[in-house]
């Protein structure tokens, strides 16, 4: 009977700890959520007042909800989307919410009980060296060893109430936390049918818009210096026809007018897919583009990069259109790239100039969003005002 009752007692101890494990951090995470709810209730408000812009900080509530999805075991969600539209930033802030709160209270509850219990049984050992006129207070002022012999048997009352009641308050947090974190597995199919369809559309868009720019490019470019040609052609044909002499220097400007156009038809295939990605492969590619970009850069390659085409292809055109803002808005005096490899395809550009990043003020950021979407892939940027900025795009690459 013994042994079944120490057993009983270990196992009570091992849930009683593992609650605490549990709500401990709690108690903390909860506390720091409390204190920045002022500024999640304002970029709340902010993205109400303009609806279907990104929630501001969307980002860092995401990363910060992550951490409780991992510690529930629970599945992170991907989902490129930051505004109030989203189900996950839903989600994300009904979390915070409870945390703040709820979450900070179960947490305070856990911690207090067990240390309750510790003092109440320590009392006996000093009250005796406290001055008179100022009692300890354990459970009540305590001023005479009559009361101080009788907080022992308080602490074991509080000693049974974490034994026998932090664990299941702790699987009813938990029980919680993961209802509003997690969603259900016919709401996740849901989510990720409703990702691959923007996905999608995100890719039929960016081909409709490269076959636009393409078009655009033949025209006003390769089809008029191929016209200029032909004109020149023409007047070559009547110089001959009336002075052959004076047909050479013709000849000559025609000859550049084509020379003109083939290479404009080579700068329109090489933005279709450049050739240097095959010549030279991606880090190659990228280092060519940093050599013209006239702020300060460098590069740092870890790992074999090569993919598929097709991701080479979006790596390479997010980097410079990334390089491209970068000389054009920052203000920057030194920029960085990094390639690496491990599932995904990972690209980070890093700039140390004044920040503040808008993606609706035309600075491509969109057209990077929309490439990288067509991919399934993600793109996140963090620009706060006075710098430094960060783009890091990850492509899947299918492996």
């Amino acid at each position: 009977m013994l042994g079944s009752m120490r057993r009983r007692l270990e196992s009570k101890w091992r849930d009683m700890w593992q609650a605490l494990r549990l709500l401990a951090p709690t108690a903390l995470t909860g506390f720091a959520s409390l204190l920045v709810s002022p500024l999640v209730v304002l970029t709340v408000v902010l993205a109400l007042v303009a609806p279907g812009r990104r929630l501001p900080g969307a980002t860092a509530l995401r990363a910060w909800a992550d951490t409780e999805r991992d510690r529930l075991d629970g599945p992170v969600p991907v989902s490129p989307d930051t505004s109030l539209r989203d189900p996950v930033v839903r989600r994300d802030l009904a979390w915070f919410g409870m945390h703040a709160t709820l979450g900070m209270a179960v947490g305070l509850l856990a911690v207090v009980l067990p240390l309750s219990a510790v003092n109440a049984a320590m009392v006996p050992t000093y009250w005796w060296v406290v001055p008179e006129n100022d009692p300890v207070v354990a459970t009540y002022p305590v001023t005479s060893w009559g009361l101080a012999l009788l907080n022992p048997l308080v602490g074991l009352i509080y000693a049974a109430l974490s034994l026998y009641a932090l664990p299941p308050l702790a699987r009813w947090y938990r029980a919680l936390s993961r209802r509003v974190l997690i969603m259900p597995a016919d709401n996740r199919l849901a989510q990720r049918v409703a990702e691959l369809t923007a996905s999608r559309a995100a890719a039929l868009e960016a081909h409709g818009a490269e076959l636009r720019r393409i078009e655009r490019d033949l025209h006003d470019g390769t089809q008029n210096r191929l016209v200029a040609v032909a004109m020149h052609l023409g007047l070559v044909e009547r110089a001959l026809r009336r002075d052959p002499a004076e047909a050479l220097p013709m000849v000559l400007r025609a000859q550049d007018a084509a020379a003109d156009a083939l290479a404009g038809l080579r700068d329109v295939v090489r933005s279709i897919y450049p050739p240097v990605l095959a010549e030279r492969g991606l880090d190659g590619a990228v280092a060519g583009l940093i050599a013209r970009c006239p702020v300060p850069c460098s590069l740092t390659a870890v790992g074999p990069l090569r993919a598929p085409a097709a991701v080479e292809s979006a790596a390479y055109f997010v980097v410079a259109e990334a390089l491209t803002n970068i000389a054009k808005h920052s203000g920057a005096t030194r920029a960085s790239v990094v390639l690496s490899r491990e599932d995904d395809l990972v690209i980070e550009v890093h700039d140390d100039g004044h920040g503040g990043a808008d993606e609706e003020s035309g600075t491509g950021l969109a057209g990077i969003r929309r490439r990288v979407a067509a991919l399934d892939g993600t793109a996140t940027i963090t620009s706060p005002p006075g710098g430094p900025t960060l783009l890091r795009v990850e492509l899947p690459c299918g492996s």
